[in-house]
C-alpha cells in the first residue's frame, strides 16, 4: 500500500505520566539500546484519548519474537506464556514486579475469517491497517507522540466507530469484528445511529459468524448486552442486521423488554439477565448454550429466570411468595450450598420484572428462618436409615414452610411419622438452579 504521513499529537496527562513505572523505564531503555522502537497500541492509546486510565497496556516492537527472547534472556528478565510466541507476542516480567506484553509488528497474510497466517514487519503502517476500527489503530511513543494513519484521532474526537479502511474486507478477515464493532460503537458512540455502509458490510458479511468459536462469541456478546447504550446497540443487531441466529437468539426476541430492564437496571444486570429477557421460554436458553457454551451458573441463572418470570409478574406485591423463592433457595433440603449465587439469582429475577426497589432491597436484605431439623435428628427419632429420610425431611420442611415458618423442632418432629408421607422424591423439585 502507498506510505501514508500519519498525524501526530502530542499528550502529556497524569494517566500517561502515571504509566511509567520503573518497571516500564528498564523496559524502555533495553529496547532503545539495541535500537529496537517500543511504542504502546491499540486499546490502551485510546483510552488515554478518552481521559481513561487504561486497565491493560499492550506494546508494539519491531523486534522479533526471537530478538527479544535473546534481548530477555541476556538480561536475566524473566519470560511468561511461552504459547504467544507463536502469535509474535513476547511477555516478560521485570524486577518480578510488573508484566509486559510486547507484540512484533505484523501483518496477516492469509485470512479465513477465523485466523490469519501472519509475517513479521518493522512497518508500523501496515500493522495499523491489519487491525480491526480506526479507534484501535494508534500506536503512542513513549515521549507522548501518538501516531495515527488512519483517522483514529478524529474519529476520538467525534466519537464515530468506523472500521481500517474497507470494511468489508476488514470483517472477512475475522468475522469476530462483526460483535467487536458493535461493542465498541456502544462504548463509544454519542449517537444511536450507524453509518449505511458499515451496517450494509455487517449483514452482507454476516454468514460469516456460523465458524466463529462459541467463547469468542459469548466473551463479546455478554460485554454488549450490559454495556453502554446496550439497548440501542442490541436492537440494531438484531432489527437491523438479524444476528440473532448466529448468536444462539430466537428469531423473534423481545427488545421491547430488553430496552426496559436495561434503562432501570443499566449499572446492575447480568449479562444472562438480558439474554434471558430477550427470549420467552425456557428451551431457548438451552438453544443459547449451544452457541455460546455457557457456564452452568450463567445457564442456571437464565433458566431460572424464564421458569420463574411469569409467577413474579403475578406476585410482584406478594410478600409471601418472594420469601417463600428465598427459602426454597437457601433453606430446602437439597439446596445448593452457595447463599451469596443464589440470592442474586432471585434479585436478577426481581429486576428481570421490573419489581420496585422496596422489593429489590427487601431480597437483598432478608435473612432467611432456619430450618430445624436434619435427617440425624429423623434417625435419631426412628426413622429408618436410607431414601426415606430425605422425603421425610422434605415433607416436614413443606410443613414448616405452610406454618410460615413457626413450626418447632418438636412440633415436626412429631408429624415424622405421619402414615399418610407422599412420596415427594418423584415431585419436581422447588426450582433451585
Amino acid at each position: 500500500m502507498d506510505p501514508i504521513e500519519p498525524k501526530l499529537m502530542k499528550i502529556d496527562n497524569e494517566d500517561f505520566r502515571a504509566l511509567f513505572t520503573p518497571q516500564l523505564l528498564k523496559l524502555r531503555d533495553l529496547f532503545a539500546k539495541r535500537n529496537y522502537e517500543l511504542r504502546i497500541a491499540g486499546g490502551a492509546v485510546r483510552d488515554l484519548l478518552m481521559n481513561i486510565r487504561p486497565a491493560d497496556v499492550d506494546f508494539a516492537s519491531t523486534a522479533t519474537p526471537t530478538q527479544m527472547k535473546e534481548m530477555f534472556e541476556q538480561e536475566n528478565i524473566r519470560m511468561l506464556h511461552k504459547r504467544g510466541e507463536e502469535h509474535g507476542t513476547i511477555t516478560c516480567r521485570i524486577d518480578e514486579k510488573e508484566n509486559f506484553e510486547i507484540t512484533t509488528l505484523r501483518i496477516d497474510v492469509v485470512c479465513d475469517g477465523r485466523r490469519a497466517k501472519v509475517e513479521y514487519t518493522t512497518d508500523w503502517q501496515l500493522d495499523a491497517n491489519r487491525r480491526d476500527l480506526t479507534i484501535n489503530s494508534l500506536f503512542l511513543d513513549l515521549h507522548g507522540n501518538v501516531v495515527d494513519y488512519f483517522g483514529g484521532i478524529g474519529d476520538i474526537e467525534t466519537r464515530r466507530v468506523a472500521f481500517v479502511g474497507d470494511a468489508r474486507q476488514r470483517i472477512q478477515e475475522d468475522y469476530l469484528r462483526i460483535l467487536r464493532y458493535f461493542r465498541f460503537f456502544g462504548r463509544i458512540s454519542n449517537s444511536p445511529d450507524h453509518e449505511a455502509d458499515t451496517i450494509q458490510a455487517i449483514i452482507d458479511n454476516k454468514d460469516g459468524m456460523s465458524g466463529i468459536s462459541a467463547e469468542r462469541i459469548w466473551t463479546e456478546l455478554k460485554k454488549i448486552v450490559i454495556g453502554r447504550m446496550a439497548d440501542d446497540v442490541v436492537k440494531a443487531m438484531i432489527e437491523q442486521c438479524e444476528l440473532q441466529k448466529y448468536l444462539g437468539l430466537p428469531e423473534e426476541c423481545n427488545i421491547t423488554r430488553f430496552r426496559q430492564i436495561f434503562k432501570r437496571f443499566p449499572k446492575s444486570v447480568e449479562p444472562m439477565t438480558m439474554v434471558a429477557s430477550l427470549c420467552e421460554g425456557v428451551k431457548q436458553i438451552a438453544q443459547f448454550h449451544k452457541i455460546t457454551k455457557l457456564s452452568n451458573d450463567e445457564r442456571f441463572l437464565g433458566e431460572f429466570i424464564l421458569r420463574e418470570r411469569e409467577a413474579a409478574l403475578e406476585n410482584m406485591n406478594n410478600d409471601d411468595w418472594w420469601i417463600d423463592r428465598m427459602v426454597d433457595l437457601e433453606v430446602r433440603p437439597g439446596h445448593e450450598n452457595l447463599p451469596d449465587r443464589l440470592r442474586l439469582r432471585l434479585v436478577q429475577l426481581a429486576r428481570s420484572v421490573l419489581a420496585d426497589d422496596e422489593r429489590i432491597e427487601m431480597l437483598q436484605k432478608f435473612t432467611p428462618p432456619q430450618f430445624p431439623i436434619t435427617g440425624r435428628d429423623l434417625m435419631e427419632a426412628g426413622v429408618r436409615k436410607g431414601p426415606g429420610v430425605k422425603n421425610v425431611l422434605i415433607y416436614l420442611y413443606e410443613l414448616w414452610k405452610t406454618s410460615r415458618f413457626t413450626s418447632t423442632k418438636e412440633e415436626l418432629l412429631e408429624r415424622a411419622r405421619d402414615s399418610d408421607i407422599p412420596d415427594l422424591s418423584k415431585k419436581p423439585k422447588s426450582p433451585m438452579h
